[in-house]
């Protein structure tokens, strides 16, 4: 069944512009939402847990297909899980369930909240430079559209996304999963060894439900390396 509408979640840095390319490359004819989240763009000023975003989503946007990258799909994850009865279908691609050791998770919100330190440091452009050279990204062409919208991103804003947001702050989810029973497609790097990982670890708790895309010569950032291949898995699952 083609869903009422699609809804695109963003990753980290980026804001719900950087989906322009893959909206235009989409097939089904069904509206398309692609927000700015919190710490993002318009958004900046809003500081906001996953859980309160999952909230806000569901209300707005009602019942649709929630797609989510990176941050976006630990978000989407929310949703489906705390309103599963907006959620048509349900796309995740390079993302985690959270991590599950609390020593682990303790670690990450520390080096979560160094980053934020050190954003605000440094200042928004410095540190896009830093983090987008990383090796997760060394697939990804930044094009001048993707600059851009990143260029609308405030050092406070984003900081404020890694204290509220981060995987630090993430409960896991991974003993919930089994819960979803919506279509569910989920999409990793061929490139991406973590991810790839942890994408094999949410079908297998979700169920027959959920299916994983490996997507050849990709990493970490799949929709925005492989627009055109993305474009298509997403046009396929939804029809």
């Amino acid at each position: 069944m083609i869903p009422r509408r699609i809804v695109l979640l963003h990753g980290f840095t980026q804001g719900g512009a950087i989906w322009v390319p893959i909206m235009e490359a989409i097939t089904t004819r069904t509206p398309i939402d692609a927000p700015d989240l919190p710490g993002h763009g318009s958004e900046a000023n809003v500081v906001s847990g996953l859980a309160r975003t999952a909230q806000d989503l569901a209300l707005r946007y009602g019942k649709g297909a929630y797609v989510g990258y990176s941050m976006g799909g630990r978000i989407a994850l929310h949703v489906a899980l705390a309103h599963p009865e907006v959620v048509s279908h349900l796309v995740v691609c390079s993302t985690t369930a959270g991590i599950d050791d609390p020593h682990e998770r303790a670690t990450r919100r520390a080096a979560d909240s160094a980053l934020a330190a050190r954003l605000l440091n440094v200042g928004v452009d410095t540190f896009l430079t830093e983090w987008l050279a990383q090796p997760m990204f060394a697939s990804l062409a930044v094009t001048k559209h993707d600059a851009e919208v990143r260029a609308t991103n405030t050092a406070e804003g984003l900081a404020a996304s890694l204290e509220s947001a981060g995987t630090g702050t993430q409960e896991p989810l991974w003993d919930r999963l089994h819960t979803l029973s919506m279509p569910v497609l989920v999409v990793t790097g061929e490139n991406d060894d973590k991810f790839k990982a942890l994408g094999r670890r949410l079908v297998e708790c979700i169920g027959d439900n959920a299916r994983h895309v490996e997507v050849p010569g990709a990493g970490h950032a799949v929709p925005f390396e492989r627009s055109a291949d993305f474009a298509a898995l997403l046009s396929a699952f939804l029809r």
